[in-house]
């Protein structure tokens, strides 16, 4: 046992000295700890390999699976695999009968001469079906012969791509994965032979790595294919006893480590590179993740990334299963699988069978042959993977909501797709925009915060495959690809559906027109100047029903030199046949530019543009598809329509040529505001007029009539701006349609209407006709009666005629209005008789013109969890986040003083229509009306920290005694950099609500006082007022409080002091005008002596709890939400969504990402808390006492059943 620690001593010192030198991974850090811990797993990993070694005589296979699960691997064959087993076997019969092709060539130099990745992608499948089928002898000795040749060759490069390892790394995964699987058959001087060859391109790989740009760029397709190699072979190697391949192991999982670790930034589980590089990356990660589970019980299945990846394969699917989104460097779909890395998810990490049930419609649906079907190199790559890890136990089933078109939006990627993974038919369309960040929302922020000392900049990245694509999208109507990228290819904007711009001073190719940055190369020039701050931004994503609205800018993508201001773009589907893009360009007045020029391309070399006119009046473009039209036109706000221009590109791409066609049309930039419309329309509807109605500083209205029905389409161009927008469409979202008999309000959603209007108006009309009638009658028959003598007329008979027509008029109206109306008196509003109240919502909503701004106010008891929202509101144009109190922004001093735990004081609306607390309601008054007036006048001077010790009792005690324990000049250097932190929070306020002057206020109230105060507050503040109360599980806040820390926070913050002052008689008789019931149960556990500090929490929690929910109940229900901590941590979405719909303003996907980094990734952590994530909120399952988690059920269970809490216990 002694010298087994000397060896490992001796290993892991030089494991450290040779690592030094490998600047990927060895950089000295704050983040070293993955080293550390890597250290141990390492000698984890030696144990678990014996305890396998002791299970079976042979050493292989080990690499996925065992001696011991060969049978079952057989068996499965037949039976619960064989739809995958069916596809291995074509793909052997398939080698085993055109093997020239499939075979390794004779001559090394014909294997160097191209790019040769099929030798070694097509090894694994192969070696797993002569495991699978022993009694094949011919498939046996074409695998034995294949790897003869391989084994032969002196290296396995790419004469042509001498510096890319790419081709030898899938060779070497191949080779080894083969190797393990087929020991069992091979001679002894094979073993050895192939051995020396594995070991020796796994001792080059690691060499490489050293100073080879894969060798220290996470990320990237490059990076983890040739490291899972380096780890494939080294475990190969290592089953064998050889000492150097638990170096190479180390510094491969060492380096994939750092690469799920960046991966857990990613909350929506993209890649940047695309979908088709993305299931490139994808393959080798969780091929890494299995293997790092099975030999060094590492687990990163519940990895963010990987939970949320199912949905880059999902979402990004066009209807049909076919074909994927082709941003970035893409094919038409994937470059490998996705089907094994479907089923690893479902199997490993999902556990629900919507893995394996899209798996089965992507082969299902795969193209045989055509530009979709799969590369020869690459078909059959990743079968073995998917035939080992599918878990037949789980059903497949599609995700929820599947069959209706949803909209997604990936917020680290900067992506928003609507329809993805329907079935190909009339009605199923499907649209997506890209607006994001150079690397990602995630790489972006690392690599400009700089928070990880190993991370150096943009050179630990490599985004060479993105595309200059900002505020690019597609459409494809009924699932037919109208508009759609250009896929893989030279990185140029014109090759891309985004804005080009003329003349501008720092054009590089296509002078004088310049795109985006980055532009003008094979890759993408990201090292280049001012590249690495390129960044588009989806500002807004909303649909309803079958329409949806986007929005993006990209302004920062463009080289500033061109002066623009703006470059925003919105698309409005309004129906699944019809599209509307809008292009908002502003420039600054001494901009070079006067010219935009649009690009629209589509790959389908069948069905090509050609001219149109629309109208006699717009130029256009259509595809004839069998007969069916696509359409697009376009104009500006002047109607200016400029000719079509219609072009064709073959560019080079992978290793061949890609062709594409595309409309051109360009623009005059007559002003600094230049504003352009698209409409783009399936064959099944009909659009006969189009138009510009409004176009003012704050937005733009056009007029479309479709199918003879005129939609009206407002949409907010100064976004910026939440006042802005409320002027000009009416709420504070970016855009509404108009119809006949409803309005939209993306965003909020749809609003009928009310029919009953119209109905009204007819009543009036046919009863206002009928009664002009019958006084007419009236009229004339008085006339008569005057005139009698003079024409001799009978009165009496004149009278009665008069009478009856009268009459009978009468009766035809009351006929009419009963058959028309279901009230005892038509037009007299009975109350609680009449339309539902659903109907009255809709009369209402439809004429309130302008749906009033919200100003916020988060209110909680201390240790729910509130300040997680701030990452909802911080940060963004339409708020301004303030909390309170701090050392600057502290509450001002009245009769009453408030405690900043909790009190059982309740203020009403008539303390407030009473002009009880004065100094409160002008300070109220000044955070949320004058707001920046309010922030200029805090004073930013060293003086204002002395007198915050001098409030509270209990706080002052406190401090007595830590001065007493800490040196003097120690505490008031902590007190000076709190200081420091809240003047800085103040600059930062001012700072915001100068650029964003209509910015609404969000307060986040952190005393438990203020939620029995809401009815005063309400009051002060007026109806725009909107309350956010959060609260927790009892059990997660009494744990949070007792068992969290040590000290506990019950001591820390002397919680029972805290309670007895609220009932000291000053306390109520100064400013506590009324004293909450709930509360007085804590009175009498007080005064006992020896009270359980879990059961006064819990009696503080149900007391607390109880008097909001009553005290609520007296505001209107738009007014109040009710929001669990819980729900914000593990539905992050959701919850946000549900948040703004509260407050009437849609969602940024800005805000939304931030909420979910904030809450997935154990990256952020609550003061007193720790890291944030669904696992460690419910900490208090393992770590709390059984008997205190039964006290405070059976004290709170009342409560907590209504908020949807329940009992662990029983």
């Amino acid at each position: 046992m002694a010298f087994n620690w000397v060896v490992y001593s001796i290993i892991l010192l030089s494991l450290f000295a040779v690592g030094t030198a490998f600047s990927g991974v060895f950089n000295a850090s704050d983040k070293d700890v993955f080293t550390d811990d890597l250290l141990r797993v390492k000698i984890t990993q030696g144990k678990a390999t014996e305890q396998r070694k002791l299970q079976s005589t042979n050493s292989h296979p080990n690499l996925y699976f065992s001696q011991v699960d060969i049978l079952h691997l057989r068996q499965r064959s037949s039976t619960t695999h064989s739809h995958i087993f069916k596809v291995i076997r074509a793909a052997v019969l398939t080698m085993l009968s055109n093997a020239p092709f499939y075979m390794p060539p004779a001559k090394h130099e014909e294997f160097t001469s191209k790019w040769n990745e099929i030798y070694g992608n097509n090894l694994p499948p192969l070696a797993l079906y002569c495991l699978l089928c022993p009694e094949d002898s011919t498939a046996l000795q074409f695998l034995i012969k294949f790897m003869d040749r391989m084994s032969d060759y002196p290296d396995w490069k790419v004469t042509n791509a001498p510096n890319d390892e790419v081709p030898m790394a899938h060779s070497l995964t191949g080779f080894a994965t083969a190797y393990d699987f087929i020991y069992s058959y091979l001679d002894e001087r094979r073993r050895d032979v192939y051995l020396k060859r594995i070991r020796s391109e796994t001792e080059e790989m690691y060499e490489l790595s050293k100073y080879r740009g894969w060798g220290k760029q996470y990320l990237q397709n490059h990076q983890t294919t040739n490291i899972l190699a380096i780890l494939t072979g080294a475990i190969v190697v290592g089953t064998h006893n050889d000492p150097e391949s638990m170096l190479w192991k180390q510094v491969s999982v060492n380096y994939m480590e750092k690469t799920m670790f960046l991966l857990n930034h990613v909350v929506d589980g993209s890649l940047d590179e695309g979908v088709a590089y993305g299931s490139y990356t994808a393959k080798s990660i969780t091929q890494y993740v299995f293997l790092a589970q099975r030999h060094f019980n590492i687990d990163n299945t519940h990895n963010n990334w990987l939970c949320r990846h199912f949905w880059f394969y999902y979402a990004t699917l066009l209807p049909g299963f076919q074909r994927t989104v082709g941003i970035a460097d893409s094919n038409y779909n994937w470059f490998y699988g996705p089907e094994s890395q479907l089923v690893f998810l479902d199997t490993f990490v999902m556990r629900n069978g919507t893995g394996n049930w899209l798996a089965q419609q992507i082969r299902k649906h795969r193209p045989k042959d055509g530009p979709m079907g799969q590369s020869s190199a690459q078909r059959w790559t990743t079968l073995h993977t998917e035939y080992i890890w599918y878990n037949a136990h789980l059903t497949p089933q599609p995700p929820s909501g599947f069959g209706k078109a949803r909209m997604h939006i990936f917020s680290n990627w900067g992506v928003v797709t609507y329809g993805a993974g329907l079935p190909s038919s009339q009605g199923n369309t499907f649209v997506s925009f890209k607006s994001g960040k150079l690397g990602g929302r995630a790489v972006y922020d690392i690599v400009h915060d700089k928070p990880y000392s190993w991370v150096d900049g943009w050179n630990s990245f490599n985004p060479g495959h993105e595309h200059p694509d900002q505020n690019s999208f597609t459409f494809a109507p009924n699932g037919q690809v109208f508009v759609s990228e250009a896929l893989y290819g030279p990185k140029y904007s014109y090759l891309n559906n985004v804005l080009v711009f003329s003349p501008s001073p720092t054009s590089q190719c296509n002078s004088p027109w310049e795109g985006q940055l980055g532009e003008c190369a094979k890759w993408l020039r990201w090292t280049d100047e001012g590249v690495g701050d390129a960044a588009g931004e989806v500002i807004v994503a909303s649909s309803h029903g079958d329409t949806m609205f986007v929005s993006g800018e990209a302004v920062s993508a463009y080289s500033p030199a061109m002066r623009l201001k703006s470059v925003y773009r919105a698309l409005v589907l309004l129906n699944s046949q019809t599209l509307l893009v809008l292009d908002h360009v502003e420039k600054w007045e001494d901009s070079p530019v006067n010219s935009l020029s649009a690009f629209f391309h589509n790959l389908d070399i069948d069905f090509k543009y050609v001219p149109l006119k629309f109208m006699d009046k717009y130029n256009g473009a259509m595809m004839d598809v069998w007969d069916a039209h696509y359409k697009m036109f376009w104009f500006d706000t002047q109607g200016h329509s400029p000719d079509t221009r219609i072009q064709e590109a073959e560019q080079a791409a992978e290793f061949k040529k890609r062709w594409t066609q595309y409309v051109n049309v360009t623009f005059p930039m007559t002003g600094t505001v230049s504003r352009v419309a698209y409409v783009m329309h399936g064959p099944y509807v009909k659009v006969s007029n189009c138009k510009f109605m409004d176009n003012s500083k704050n937005g733009v209205r056009l007029s479309l009539i479709i199918n003879n029905t005129e939609k009206i389409v407002s949409i907010a161009t100064n976004y910026k701006d939440i006042g802005a927008r409320l002027s000009y469409l009416g709420f504070g979202g970016h855009s509404k349609v108009e119809e006949r008999h409803q309005i939209t309000r993306y965003g909020l959603g749809t609003q009928l209407i009310p029919k009953k209007i119209s109905n009204d108006n007819q009543l009036f009309d046919f009863g206002f006709t009928v009664n002009v009638v019958a006084g007419v009658v009236l009229c004339v028959a008085i006339g008569f009666l005057t005139m009698q003598r003079k024409f001799y007329v009978c009165f009496s008979k004149l009278m009665r005629y008069a009478l009856l027509s009268v009459l009978l008029l009468w009766i035809a109206e009351l006929l009419f209005v009963s058959n028309s109306c279901d009230q005892l008196l038509c037009g007299v509003k009975w109350k609680g008789v009449g339309a539902s109240t659903e109907e009255n919502k809709q009369i209402r909503l439809y004429e309130q013109h302008q749906l009033p701004l919200p100003t916020v106010i988060i209110a909680t008891l201390p240790g729910s969890g509130s300040e997680i929202l701030r990452h909802l509101f911080y940060n963004s144009s339409d708020f301004v986040y303030v909390r309170v109190p701090t050392v600057l922004m502290d509450i001002p001093e009245t009769e009453f003083e408030f405690d900043s735990l909790v009190d059982a004081c309740e203020w009403s609306r008539s303390d407030a229509v009473h002009g009880r607390f004065k100094i409160i309601q002008g300070w109220l008054h000044s955070l949320v009306h004058n707001t920046k007036l309010h922030l200029q006048n805090i004073q930013l001077v060293e003086g204002n920290w002395v007198k915050q010790p001098q409030r509270v009792g209990p706080s002052r005690d406190r401090r007595k005694r830590t001065s007493r324990r800490e040196p003097v000049a120690e505490l008031k250097g902590k007190l000076r950099a709190s200081l420091d932190r809240d003047m800085e929070y103040v600059r930062e306020m001012r700072r915001h609500v100068t650029e964003y002057p209509n910015a609404r206020v969000v307060l986040n109230m952190k005393s438990g006082s203020w939620p029995l105060k809401l009815p005063f507050l309400h009051e002060v503040v007026g109806p725009s007022l909107r309350t956010i109360y959060v609260v927790r599980d009892p059990r997660a806040w009494i744990y949070l409080m007792m068992y969290n820390s040590k000290p506990s926070l019950y001591t820390l913050k002397n919680i029972p002091q805290h309670l007895s002052l609220m009932f000291k008689e000053d306390a109520v008789r100064d400013g506590c005008p009324t004293m909450a019931p709930e509360f007085k149960m804590i009175q009498r556990l007080l005064s006992r002596s020896e009270t359980s500090p879990v059961l006064l929490l819990a009696h503080l929690w149900l007391a607390h709890t109880a008097a909001v929910q009553r005290v609520s109940e007296t505001l209107a229900t738009e007014a109040y939400l009710q929001v669990r901590f819980e729900d914000v941590v593990v539905s992050p979405q959701e919850t946000a969504e549900r948040i703004y719909s509260f407050l009437g303003v849609p969602i940024s996907p800005a805000a939304l990402n931030q909420l979910m980094f904030t809450t997935s990734t154990n990256l952020y952590n609550l003061m007193y808390e720790g890291d944030i994530s669904p696992a460690n909120i419910n900490m208090w399952r393992q770590n709390m006492p059984q008997e205190d988690i039964r006290l405070i059920e059976d004290t709170c269970g009342s409560v907590m059943k209504g908020l949807g809490y329940t009992r662990f216990v029983s």
